[in-house]
């Protein structure tokens, strides 16, 4: 099986995902994936805890596939955001994912704007009704934008495609994996990526390109 899938969004036990690691990693294995981040919800209560515990999944790396362990800072009031996300790195975090402004969940206004103003941020997931200033500020700052695989997260993803094109944003198609079902093949992801109008250029550098390039800075 050919290995290229990269996923940069994912939850286990360590906050509202089903699966320990162990298991995860091995389904994503199964399915074609080449790298897998491990992005369990943080905020100021939980951050360390969350973090010492998805390094030791780093244990399951192997030559084929890559365990990354990340934190996604999630619901944060907007003037703590940056101080979590320090945190978050000085414990070791690799990857980091601030929960956008969803339609489907109540985010502070402004949690997508701090987000993308943070160069310590790699992703802005599922960011709703996403702005073009926003969009520019990814661009220039870094942050790659979301295009989720998610049930109702993914409304908004023609929109959140149109906005990050006309920005030059970078775009990742994730899964937002929570339970064994939402895990993405290669094939299942590209289909996410038309479906949100993206090209069919614009969607092999969303899910093969743009996630490779972005993680070959982590050792």
């Amino acid at each position: 099986m050919s290995r290229m899938r990269i996923d940069l969004h994912s939850h286990t036990v360590f906050s509202d995902g089903v699966l320990i690691p162990a298991e995860l990693v091995r389904r994503a294995y199964d399915m074609g994936h080449a790298a897998i981040a491990i992005t369990d919800h943080v905020d100021m209560t939980n951050v360390e805890f969350v973090v010492s515990n998805v390094l030791k999944a780093k244990e399951l790396s192997t030559d084929s596939m890559k365990v990354i362990a990340g934190v996604e800072v999630t619901h944060v009031p907007v003037h703590l955001m940056d101080e979590v996300i320090d945190r978050a790195v000085s414990f070791g975090a690799e990857w980091i994912v601030v929960h956008g402004e969803t339609l489907t969940e109540p985010v502070a206004p402004g949690t997508n704007k701090t987000a993308v103003n943070n160069k310590k941020v790699d992703v802005l997931a599922h960011p709703g009704m996403l702005t073009l200033a926003d969009a520019v500020s990814a661009a220039e700052n870094g942050v790659h934008i979301e295009i989720t695989g998610r049930a109702g997260h993914g409304i908004t993803n023609g929109h959140v495609a149109l906005t990050a094109r006309k920005a030059k944003a970078k775009m990742i198609v994730n899964s937002d994996t929570h339970r064994p079902g939402d895990l993405m093949t290669e094939d299942a992801a590209m289909k996410v990526a038309i479906g949100a109008g993206l090209t069919e250029e614009e969607a092999d550098l969303a899910v093969r390109v743009t996630p490779a390039e972005a993680i070959r800075r982590i050792a």
